[in-house]
């Protein structure tokens, strides 16, 4: 009985000898074969890539936003979430403005650009060329913001409001954060006297 397994075992052992020189090549020739990406799989890709920070190459959408948190915060991390705000504001039809230039000027919701203020004429003519540095990182944080997924956002799509402390005539708060609480924006510290934010604010308190 022995005998008879052994010799069927060395049988088994000369035909898997026999087959390695065929299974090797098998396997370098499908090694060596590129597998194909689907074309529209491909191009989906590439499409779904935000484009490259370029300042003169930035759209007019970047460019509004971008004018708006400069005139807010010189900080790169409040300027951020600024610049969520208004977006939020874009993508919700607030106040039924829903494109970033008419968010901007929207009368009485953005301090720096109210008509008559003084500051209006000197942010609503910022460009990519403008002889600021601190503009362009400006720039760069809107254009960040304007391309980022929606899975970003560091607080809901409903935060539309915020105010500076800070900026209020004998600390006064707004009206419309009377009864409000502030929210808290995911990832960020910010000191509360410098900004507050606000979710589910009415429109027609928000003047």
């Amino acid at each position: 009985m022995q005998t008879v397994s052994k010799g069927f075992a060395t049988a088994i052992a000369i035909v898997l000898a026999g087959m390695l020189p065929v299974l090797g090549l098998f396997f370098t020739i499908h090694a060596a074969t590129d597998v194909p990406v689907p074309t529209d799989l491909a191009s989906n890709l590439v499409s779904d890539a935000p484009p490259a920070f370029v300042p003169d190459q930035v759209n007019d959408d970047v460019l509004w936003l971008a004018r708006c948190i400069y005139s807010e915060t010189k900080k790169a991390e409040e300027q951020e979430l600024v610049a969520w705000v208004i977006r939020n504001r874009v993508e919700t039809g607030y106040r039924g403005e829903t494109e970033y230039e008419s968010v901007v000027l929207d009368p009485y919701q953005f301090s720096a650009f109210n008509p008559g203020d003084p500051k209006r004429r000197l942010y609503t003519t910022l460009t990519p060329s403008s002889d600021s540095p601190a503009f362009l990182k400006a720039l760069e944080v809107a254009h960040g913001v304007y391309y980022a997924s929606g899975s970003s956002r560091p607080f809901s799509e409903r935060t539309r409001h915020f105010y500076s402390e800070r900026s209020m005539v004998g600390g006064a708060h707004p009206n419309w954060s009377a009864g409000q609480t502030p929210v808290r924006p995911v990832g960020f510290r910010i000191d509360p006297r410098r900004f507050r934010f606000y979710s589910g604010v009415a429109a027609v308190l928000a003047f």
